[in-house]
């Protein structure tokens, strides 16, 4: 008996502890590519366009393969707000003042047992007064900040110019390990003579920052909590 109650309060104790499993997996990036393209034929001459670097020339990414800085620069704030009232208030007096001259009124005055009666004066025979009263409220905040500077590769030039570009970067520090991503697409107008562009200057874009580690388990509640929350009626 001492010995079931012991294993069970270690798998409570186990319960409670956090999981060691990484919160997302490595993202996956489109490889470089491998082989550089086929040289042109220019027979007679050691110069190759494709590798020189000229000292005037526009070093922008403009081709596959090509590094452009992504400066990410995002801060997002909502608020949303609602207030709702409502008021209602309603009543009614029924009454008969005179009826043919008798003290009291019947609603079918046939015969002396038939229709509701009341009595014939400044009273109402009939009051009913209703009243109703609702107030709502409700606010929603939300509000995010990432900086951050990080290099991508143009991995697909689409037609009119357009490039897409993906990079990560993976910073570990004692055995905790930070992972930011950034995928989009970029004008070649949108780069800067310094070869950045701003991550608000990009379409869908997708920006991802997270970690993997001691810091980012201790973010989560163990497996017996998450399974309790799920199966917890009240």
């Amino acid at each position: 008996m001492k010995f079931s109650i012991a294993a069970l309060a270690l798998v409570l104790l186990a319960g409670c502890a956090t999981s060691s499993k990484t919160p997302m997996p490595t993202p996956v990036l489109t490889p470089p590519v491998a082989e550089a393209p086929a040289p042109q034929d220019n027979p007679g001459s050691l110069f190759t366009p494709s590798d020189a670097n000229y000292l005037y020339g526009d070093t922008r990414a403009r081709s596959v393969g090509d590094v452009v800085i992504v400066e990410i620069v995002e801060v997002a704030k909502a608020t949303n707000k609602a207030d709702t009232t409502a008021d209602r208030t309603s009543s009614v007096e029924m009454g008969v003042t005179n009826w043919f001259d008798k003290n009291d009124a019947r609603l079918l005055p046939f015969g002396p047992s038939l229709g509701l009666v009341g009595k014939v004066g400044t009273t109402p025979m009939i009051g009913a007064s209703s009243s109703s009263n609702f107030e709502g409220t409700g606010e929603t905040k939300r509000e995010s900040n990432v900086s951050a500077t990080l290099a991508a590769r143009v991995v697909r030039v689409m037609p009119g110019g357009l490039m897409e570009v993906e990079g990560a970067r993976e910073v570990k520090v004692n055995n905790e390990t930070q992972v930011i991503v950034v995928r989009g697409l970029v004008r070649s107008q949108d780069i800067s003579p310094s070869n950045t562009i701003a991550s608000t200057h990009m379409a869908d874009a997708k920006i991802e920052y997270y970690g993997q580690g001691v810091l980012a388990d201790k973010q989560r509640p163990g497996w017996m909590t998450r399974l309790l929350d799920n199966v917890w009626p009240f």
